[in-house]
């Protein structure tokens, strides 16, 4: 993926400084699946993802420094699961999840000459689970039912301050929102299919950032609002052995101007998706997928940062293969 972010502050903004350049840039996102049939009705799976959270990184000398200049979120998620054919229309699946994340922020402190500097460092292996269900209404008709429970890392890790370089350890929990989604398929012929997803996020849970110390606590507030997705797609297969994919996605937002901060600048979500499989083989297809998500204005209104953001967008570009064993 590739981020371009741009904060374009009030004339009033509390804080003077720059506009923090082009907070965004490039980072990786891979993934791998493996099913295993052990019968008819029983499946294995298991999946090893990794994710960006979130990578940006602010100019030192803008006017948000204060609330951030660079944070770093990153995951990797593994998740086997089980799944067992109920009859000949109903499927259940799930299993626990495992994850791994890393978390680094860091901002700017005023000192009465100089800017100092604060860094939050710290990892957690948090754990959770997901459930599904599969509705085979007929050989062309299709629902899925997808149950993602929370799951809140607790970055254990350092606090440091320079000057006067003091550091001590820190507890840091974020919250990732649980969500319900539920998906339909349906084939028209042999050569279009409609697709269609609306989804809800418990992004109420996240209402604060945790931080505590030896020495206290504290705590960012967040503050977030619960969200709604609603997606639709369409596939053509022009020859049996091509497949042509499009889709869009509206996600509402999660988040008010006086609450939103520059380390997770998201208002309204808006995905444009465009997508390729070829069946090479029996065994062997592969593919190439491209997204251009549109994260909003995404305006900021506080006692320390006011304007908003004049790009906000994430451009996706993956390539898959599928091989069966």
């Amino acid at each position: 993926l590739n981020s371009t972010v741009k904060f374009d502050p009030d004339p009033d903004t509390p804080v003077a400084g720059s506009d923090g350049g082009d907070a965004g840039g490039p980072a990786p996102i891979i993934g791998g699946f493996y099913v295993h049939s052990l019968s008819d009705r029983w499946k294995l799976g298991a999946n090893l993802i990794t994710l960006t959270g979130a990578i940006l990184d602010y100019d030192d000398d803008w006017s948000g420094r204060y609330l951030n200049t660079d944070v770093k979120l990153l995951t990797v998620t593994f998740y086997p699961s089980v799944a067992y054919r109920v009859n000949d229309w109903l499927s259940l699946g799930g299993g626990p999840q495992i994850m791994y994340a890393d978390l680094e922020l860091k901002a700017k402190v005023p000192f009465p000459r100089n800017d100092g500097k604060v860094k939050i460092d710290g990892d957690d292996v948090a754990y959770g689970y997901s459930l599904g269900a599969l509705f085979e209404v007929s050989e062309r008709t299709r629902f899925g039912l997808v149950y993602q429970s929370e799951i809140e890392p607790e970055f254990e890790g350092d606090v440091k301050v320079s000057p006067p370089g003091l550091a001590v350890s820190t507890d840091t929990k974020i919250t990732l929102a649980r969500f319900v989604k539920v998906s339909g398929y349906h084939e028209l012929n042999d050569q279009w299919a409609l697709l269609g997803t609306v989804g809800w996020e418990d992004w109420s849970a996240f209402k604060d950032v945790n931080i505590s110390t030896g020495r206290g606590s504290q705590k960012i507030p967040r503050n977030w609002d619960d969200t709604w997705k609603f997606a639709a797609g369409v596939h053509y297969r022009p020859v049996e052995k091509w497949l042509l994919q499009l889709g869009f996605s509206y996600d509402s937002n999660p988040v008010d101007s006086d609450d939103r901060t520059p380390d997770m600048p998201i208002d309204r979500q808006i995905r444009y998706a465009t997508g390729v499989q070829y069946q090479w083989s029996d065994r062997l297809s592969v593919g190439g997928q491209f997204v251009y998500a549109d994260y909003g204005k995404g305006k900021i209104n506080n006692d320390l940062l006011k304007g908003d953001y004049k790009r906000n967008d994430i451009f996706f570009f993956a390539l898959n293969a599928n091989w069966k064993f």
